[in-house]
């Protein structure tokens, strides 16, 4: 049997950026973005893929954990489409966490 090749839901095409695999176009073109601050000095780092608990057993992953250079720590997102099941995700992890959810839709 041959293989299946999956389709995300929502069309979105998954890239390689400096031999990293990001989920979508968006995503990776809002790494580069981190990459370029992080080189000019405003960004100090980023992680990738931060997960956060939910209630009932559920984890949330954000794309990014930005620490920049003036003290501010960003958690981001990056939301072609936010679903009902997002929302409600993140009203949960606002309401757990002591940050608003930076949602970035282009980069």
């Amino acid at each position: 049997m041959g293989t299946r090749k999956l389709r995300h839901k929502f069309n979105a095409k998954a890239v390689i950026r400096q031999g990293k695999r990001y989920d979508s176009k968006l995503e990776g073109r809002y790494a580069a973005k981190l990459e370029l601050a992080q080189k000019a000095g405003d960004l100090l780092f980023f992680l990738r893929q931060v997960p956060f608990d939910l209630p009932g057993g559920v984890k949330y992953r954000a794309d990014f954990m930005e620490f920049w250079a003036d003290g501010e720590v960003k958690v981001t997102d990056c939301k072609g489409m936010e679903t009902q099941l997002f929302k409600l995700k993140k009203a949960q992890l606002e309401e757990l966490y002591p940050f608003q959810l930076n949602i970035v839709k282009e980069a």
